[in-house]
């Protein structure tokens, strides 16, 4: 199975060429103003214009209000919509855009529940426990609590790296993986050697299938 990848935290023109260079999927722009990675729409309309066709553009939002992410969509052609925060199902299928739940992982119940109660979503995504921070965080978490059971496809985040990724997807086999800071040389800021590494772990073990 091919593992597809997603690059967060987007900031740079430049950075999202290098992901797309690379082979990404999808790239991300976070619409957060607490992140270090938080883009205003203006940045990101120039952001997107950057991306090609068949890689798709998603927008991160955070417990944000339904008149931001409106004014989002209308100024950003967003093709995936990414809730982080503590989004209710209802919220997120209420802009007609296809999306995806991300959750923070203390134990195994919470990914079974979250599954059910995100039922609609395009993807459940998957990251480590934070009480203060949704995401971002640069740590990893015990893949050992995700059930083979997995009704919507999973996306693993959390602290992955050219360092662990190959390893990650051996053991998870996730449909997706999902890199921010993994890829940087600080925050907001890819590192192409970064990028191009992390690409060769996923697809050697692509290969290996």
């Amino acid at each position: 199975m091919i593992t597809r990848v997603k690059i967060c935290g987007l900031t740079r023109v430049e950075d999202v060429q290098a992901a797309v260079a690379c082979g990404a999927d999808s790239v991300g722009f976070v619409f957060y103003e607490p992140s270090p990675r938080s883009v205003s729409i203006e940045r990101a309309k120039v952001l997107a214009a950057a991306v090609p066709a068949f890689v798709t553009v998603t927008g991160l939002f955070v417990n944000a209000s339904s008149e931001f992410v409106k004014a989002v969509l209308e100024a950003v052609p967003l093709d995936l919509l990414q809730f982080h925060g503590d989004e209710p199902p209802e919220f997120c299928d209420s802009f007609g855009r296809r999306w995806i739940k991300a959750i923070r992982v203390r134990e195994a119940a919470q990914i079974t529940e979250a599954f059910s109660r995100y039922s609609n979503a395009a993807g459940l995504l998957v990251d480590a426990w934070d009480p203060d921070r949704y995401g971002g965080t640069g740590q990893s978490f015990n893949w050992q609590v995700i059930p083979q059971e997995r009704p919507i496809p999973l996306i693993l985040a959390g602290g992955l790296s050219s360092d662990n990724v190959a390893r990650a997807i051996e053991e998870v086999r996730p449909w997706a993986v999902d890199v921010s800071g993994g890829v940087e040389l600080s925050k907001g800021k890819k590192d192409a050697t970064k990028l191009s590494d992390f690409f060769k772990e996923v697809h050697s073990v692509c290969k290996t299938d």
